[in-house]
């Protein structure tokens, strides 16, 4: 029997340079954005990565072929992957790469609504209900404070960003839903990982391609910033993770994950000197607040009857 475990401190500390590391890749695509245009970038990094997981499969014997029961999902996730990155990439043309990371990380929130209406065994508790709730009003409170005049952006439509970043979230959290209620959530990681990324490196360079964003400048900076984002983040990063899915309570590192956007945040400000309005950091707390409930009911309920 496959049992997993509770966290143990090597899988805490594991998370957590998880967590600076997908913090860091907003950051890392908006530092860049003049060398190479975002959709070039995150196109050209699924597609290394791809590559990288392609390998990984291989030498591990297991099947990368795309199986007839699971190609019509397999292309959707990597429709959805790539539409979540087409709204990433444009949102950090006109807001900050703080305001992508909190936004983007809605997606569970949209997950958990769309599993509940298809999947028994996912109904939404009172609880996250309230969750849900909070999660909404974070987003409101986010929108309306925001002030275009504090905006280090070279667009001041920091509006229009946010809004891009919230159906980046809705699309991540459709990929979710197709994951988990079709023939993919059986499919080994290497595949699924698979559609996804080779979606989306097609899609967004066939995107960047016909909107023109095709420039691009190999300078040292843009080399660095390619590798972190391709071997580091899309490949290592989410090998690792996949690891720790198999071996310890999926729930538990979820919680830890949440520590994502806090850290997109502190790297926002610190290396691109991005402003902190007080209505986004209010926003930004409710949306963390109002998501924990969602994803970890479960597990907060379990520790409040053991306490």
């Amino acid at each position: 029997m496959d049992v997993r475990k509770n966290l143990d401190g090597k899988a805490v500390v594991t998370m957590i340079v998880l967590c600076l590391a997908w913090g860091a890749q907003q950051v890392a695509v908006k530092a860049v954005a003049e060398d190479i245009p975002p959709i070039l970038q995150i196109s050209w990094r699924s597609g290394i990565a791809a590559f990288f997981v392609a390998l990984v499969a291989l030498a591990q014997r297991n099947s990368v072929s795309f199986l007839k029961d699971t190609l019509k999902p397999g292309l959707l996730i990597g429709l959805l992957f790539a539409l979540e990155f087409i709204f990433l990439s444009e949102g950090l043309k006109y807001t900050t790469a703080s305001h992508v990371s909190v936004f983007l990380y809605t997606a569970p929130a949209f997950a958990a609504l769309g599993l509940h209406w298809k999947l028994p065994t996912e109904r939404l508790q009172g609880v996250q209900w309230f969750g849900m709730a909070l999660a909404f009003l974070g987003v409101v409170a986010a929108f309306l404070g925001a002030d275009p005049h504090t905006n280090t952006v070279s667009s001041p439509n920091i509006l229009l960003g946010d809004f891009y970043s919230v159906l980046g979230g809705m699309a991540w959290g459709a990929t979710t839903i197709v994951i988990r209620t079709s023939r993919l959530s059986n499919a080994p990681a290497t595949q699924t990982l698979l559609y996804q990324l080779l979606g989306a490196f097609v899609i967004l360079l066939l995107g960047a391609l016909f909107s023109g964003q095709t420039h691009f400048v190999l300078s040292p900076r843009a080399l660095a910033s390619l590798f972190f984002q391709s071997v580091l983040v899309s490949f290592v990063s989410y090998l690792i993770w996949f690891i720790l899915l198999r071996r310890y309570l999926a729930s538990r590192l979820g919680v830890l994950s949440f520590l994502t956007p806090f850290f997109g945040i502190a790297f926002g400000v610190i290396l691109l000197g991005e402003p902190l309005e007080p209505s986004f950091v209010i926003g930004a707390i409710l949306v963390f607040v109002g998501i924990l409930l969602v994803t970890a009911h479960g597990w907060l309920r379990q520790f409040y009857f053991k306490t």
